[in-house]
């Protein structure tokens, strides 16, 4: 049995960028930061945050462009996603995504 599965609440980095691809699906592009709190060895509090790079297809894309915003709390889950590919300038690139089933805003 596997299990890819990602569930993360955060707040997004960023506004949504939205995109079609050429046969018309529309793609929407956002990064939600997380925050993991412990205390170190002095005892002081330390925040280490995390950013996710989330991607969301066809209605889902469109409804996170039109009610998502920068700042937005949100929840968001699906599966993990590696791509790679060679930039422009021949470097090798990997960048590991939550591809969205289900994004949910947290704020009013």
């Amino acid at each position: 049995m596997n299990l890819n599965r990602a569930t993360i609440i955060g707040n997004l980095t960023r506004d949504p960028e939205s995109r079609s691809t050429p046969n018309g699906q529309t793609v929407c592009s956002f990064s939600i930061a997380t925050t993991y709190a412990y205390k170190d060895a002095t005892g002081q509090k330390v925040e280490k945050p995390e950013y996710h790079s989330i991607v969301a297809w066809g209605k889902l894309a469109e409804i996170c462009t039109q009610y998502l915003a920068k700042g937005r709390k949100v929840y968001a889950e699906g599966r993990l996603q590696t791509r790679e590919w060679t930039s422009q300038d021949g470097q090798k690139r990997t960048r590991t995504e939550i591809v969205a089933d289900n994004v949910i805003g947290l704020d009013r």
